[in-house]
């Protein structure tokens, strides 16, 4: 296939991971993306176009739920109390910018009260699984000297936990209202929303004296795209319509390791 495409494009052939991530360096069509697309039509494969300046990024800013898990947290927890058909198709709408992000997760949380502390660290430990390959993207990122940060319009409960786990810097979330140990079935304000998603890429931006050309922001909701649409490297990873139609770059097919092929690290590079 790689050969197929160079034969449209022209460039040279460069395997960072044998049978799993080439790239073509300096292809001579000036429509290789199109040209690419054509040779690969219906292949499982992704495709993208990357500038060489500034490739690796000093900065990643990613989503949590559907993008560093695999799950949607709120939907486990409501799963919990019997509801999740309920509470995941308002998550759905949402996350594909059909609700006001904020007026939907109130009336999720609300739909959750009375849910004890202990069910829900439950729900974490049992029914969230870590995404394919994010380890990697965040270690070897700060192997090469990135710094990284989790932002999720979900809770601290988890984010915090999930953090940890994977290895990034900092992480930012919502905080769940308890009464005791039992949810009051309230989120406190302000929300960690698309534009607190866009603020903090900003900000970290300037903490870190980097340009907006060095950073990476990832996700798969409606509330990632303005972070994905501004960062240097946008990539909608497994994403809602609605954003997969607007990112930058597109991964439908591989996992969060894509996103350091797209950076040209090489398995050689990649911190396992």
């Amino acid at each position: 296939m790689a050969q197929a495409v160079q034969a449209q494009t022209g460039g040279e052939i460069n395997w960072l991971n044998q049978k799993i991530a080439c790239e073509i360096i300096s292809p001579k069509a000036s429509n290789a993306i199109d040209l690419a697309r054509q040779v690969l039509t219906d292949q499982p494969i992704d495709i993208a176009l990357i500038p060489k300046e500034n490739r690796r990024k000093k900065l990643l800013i990613a989503d949590m739920d559907s993008t560093m898990i695999n799950e949607e947290c709120i939907d486990e927890l409501a799963d919990a109390l019997g509801i999740k058909d309920k509470v995941a198709d308002i998550t759905a709408r949402a996350m594909n910018g059909e609700l006001d992000f904020v007026q939907a997760l109130d009336t999720r949380v609300s739909l959750l009260k009375g849910l004890s502390q202990e069910v829900i660290k439950q729900v974490r430990r049992e029914r969230i699984t870590l995404a394919t390959g994010g380890r990697a993207l965040v270690h070897t990122m700060k192997a090469f000297g990135a710094h990284t940060a989790l932002i999720s319009g979900g809770f601290t409960i988890f984010a915090d936990y999930i953090a940890k786990r994977i290895g990034f810097d900092e992480a930012i979330a919502n905080h769940l209202e308890f009464d005791g140990e039992l949810l009051s079935g309230k989120v406190n304000k302000p929300i960690i929303d698309a534009n607190a998603k866009l603020s903090r890429l900003q900000f970290l931006t300037n903490e870190l004296q980097i340009s907006q050309a060095q950073t990476l922001a990832v996700g798969d909701g409606a509330n990632d795209l303005p972070m994905i649409k501004a960062a240097g490297l946008g990539v909608a990873l497994h994403a809602k319509p609605v954003v997969a139609a607007q990112a930058q770059i597109k991964i439908n097919h591989g996992d969060l390791t894509a996103l350091l092929y797209l950076q040209g690290y090489n398995e050689d590079d990649i911190v396992r």
